[in-house]
């Protein structure tokens, strides 16, 4: 079972240094990237970009007591997207790793719980006016309770968003960007905003661009984690295409030997068989026989066919006994979530995504294309924290290979382009950051993450550079996922059309207040920052080299013409180029 194919195909493999600094504390119990947090604890408004099983939880803990007990904050609110995130800010025994207090959370402020919305918002005003100092609530709560309160009444508060990036500013999708916006304006109210995502969960922002500039932003990215952790070592991103049914494939990518999350298409997806309980069925055939199914936890025993061992398996996606769910969610949050032979297989539909804790996942098996960046990089964050034992760790998409003979080849071709896409996406975000710099004469430029660029335009505008200090990785986003750049993958366009015609086109539309001038700054930004991410950098003896083009440039020699004649994007090109074949080219380009 599950032997690798030529189908099978990993196009990002990055390997790390098991530096352990990521997950080494200090004296007050911080790890590095909560460190990073801390020194900015007081910022009226802060923004947190950390990978999922970074410590984002813990490090808002540590910035809302300080601001409890140094800077005249006298309530903590912390609100979460689902219920089931809210376990991770409970209480917290803080001073015996070296900080200075404990976080606390009575019972009765834990609004994380089963109970009607005006119940929660009559305990949640409650609490604004009593003696309590800190509250968990859901997103919806904290939308209910403001609806009802004046923003006045928020004065001494810290208001704690986690997972940022569900918030919108669009006033018929998200009331809750709306309201923070008036809470900004009317109050004196802290707000630390955390999110697990470098991209933006929609395509309307997040707040706006007035209310965000006034964010500290704190960035602690994927190579930083990864590269500070003491037992993973190595993670892959890749695809595996199948025909007909995904259930008749699954057997050739599910690693039975592998603690494994297997997420389901939805029910109205292409991918979908449209009975997601028959599906689950499928796959547990594939995996054996039906041994038992526990009553206290839900969990299924089966005995593999091909060895025989007994492979315990969560169903997620059963929700027709609330009672039985409820008790296998609660088995894999608390028994699961310490013992690495609690269960071996999780499937699940909508469930065990952001704010889910298995530290012993080692492969996210996707199937079907997942148009939500956000959505991608919540997957591979189960599968990415360090744990003893687990050294690779495998997020495979399992996607339907694009039939030329089908009347949807057109959606079929732009799925597979924006999956390999999204996964080369990532590989931009997995990777080490660089400042790029106009070389000037010989100028040196002593630290190692620094590169000199002749012709290079730096920012000129505080506006630039926001986008290029916070936006890189979205834009990069809208521009790959952009349907215009399905030409660009199959080698219709050349690389300096790609880069000076289609870039700059996609960037006016998003950024419509640039200048030509700043429209090229950023285009530059986009293009170097894509090129030396996708390029392997090496040193020998005292040079350095940069691989562009299938051939390594002394970095000394680089300038933006020689960069603007190499596509950015090439390897998500070659690997559609791969996959996609001439008949399907032509029908993704043949004229209604």
């Amino acid at each position: 079972m599950s032997t690798p194919t030529d189908k099978t195909k990993n196009i990002v493999n990055v390997t790390y240094a098991q530096a352990g600094t990521s997950v080494t504390t200090d004296e007050l119990g911080m790890r590095e990237m909560q460190r990073r947090v801390y020194a900015e604890r007081a910022a009226q408004y802060l923004l947190v970009k950390a990978p999922p099983a970074s410590g984002k939880s813990r490090a808002l803990m540590f910035v809302g007591l300080d601001k409890l007990f140094n800077q005249d904050r006298t309530k903590v609110i912390v609100a979460v997207p689902e219920r089931s995130i809210g376990a991770s800010f409970a209480s917290t025994k803080l001073t015996a790793h070296g900080f200075f207090a404990d976080w606390d959370v009575k019972p009765e402020n834990n609004l994380c719980t089963p109970g009607s919305s005006s119940k929660k918002v009559d305990r949640f005003t409650n609490f604004l006016k009593g003696p309590d100092t800190v509250l968990v609530c859901t997103h919806a709560t904290l939308r209910f309770a403001f609806e009802k309160l004046a923003p006045e009444e928020f004065n001494g508060t810290v208001l704690a968003i986690d997972e940022f990036h569900h918030v919108s500013a669009d006033l018929d999708n998200s009331r809750l960007g709306s309201l923070l916006s008036d809470i900004m304006a009317h109050s004196d109210a802290h707000i630390v905003a955390m999110t697990g995502s470098y991209f933006r969960g929609d395509s309307v922002p997040v707040l706006t661009p007035e209310d965000e500039a006034k964010f500290t932003p704190v960035t602690f990215n994927y190579y930083d984690q990864l590269n500070g952790y003491q037992h993973l070592k190595t993670l892959g991103i890749g695809h595996h295409f199948y025909q007909g049914r995904y259930t008749d494939a699954i057997d050739q990518v599910l690693d039975l030997d592998k603690k494994t999350i297997l997420h389901i298409p939805s029910v109205g997806s292409g991918e979908s068989t449209k009975d997601k309980y028959e599906e689950v069925g499928f796959i547990l055939d594939t995996i054996g026989d039906h041994v038992e199914t526990e009553d206290d936890t839900g969990i299924i025993v089966m005995r593999r066919k091909d060895t025989g061992q007994l492979v315990r398996v969560a169903d997620l996606v059963d929700d027709t006994d609330p009672k039985k769910r409820s008790a296998t969610l609660t088995y894999l949050t608390t028994i699961a979530s310490t013992n690495r032979d609690a269960v071996d297989i999780i499937i699940a539909l909508g469930m065990a995504k952001e704010g889910f804790d298995w530290p012993y996942a080692e492969h996210a098996l996707t199937v079907g294309y997942r148009a939500s960046l956000t959505e991608v990089i919540q997957i591979i964050g189960r599968v990415t924290r360090d744990s003893e034992g687990k050294t690779h760790a495998q997020f495979t998409n399992l996607i339907a290979e694009p039939d030329a003979a089908q009347s949807q080849v057109t959606v079929s071709v732009n799925n597979t382009l924006k999956a390999i896409t999204a996964s080369l996406l990532m590989e931009q975000v997995l990777a080490p950051n660089f400042n790029f710099k106009a070389k000037k004469g010989n100028d040196d430029y002593p630290d190692p993450g620094t590169i000199a660029i002749k012709g290079f335009k730096e920012p000129s505008t505080e506006r630039v550079r926001q986008i290029v200090r916070t936006d890189l990785n979205d834009l990069k986003a809208k521009i790959l996922q952009d349907d215009s750049f399905a030409r660009a993958a199959t080698g219709a366009l050349d690389a300096e059309t790609t880069n000076k015609v289609i870039i700059p086109k996609i960037i006016r539309t998003q950024y419509p207040d640039l200048n030509d001038e700043e429209v090229e700054e950023v285009r530059q930004q986009v293009v170097v920052d894509s090129v030396v991410k996708n390029g392997e950098v090496r040193n020998v003896g005292d040079k350095k080299f940069v691989m562009m083009a299938d051939k390594f440039i002394n970095i000394d020699d680089l300038n933006i013409n020689l960069i603007d004649t190499i596509n950015p994007f090439q390897k998500a090109f070659e690997v559609l180029s791969k996959s996609v074949t001439p008949p399907m080219c032509f029908g993704l380009f043949q004229i209604p």
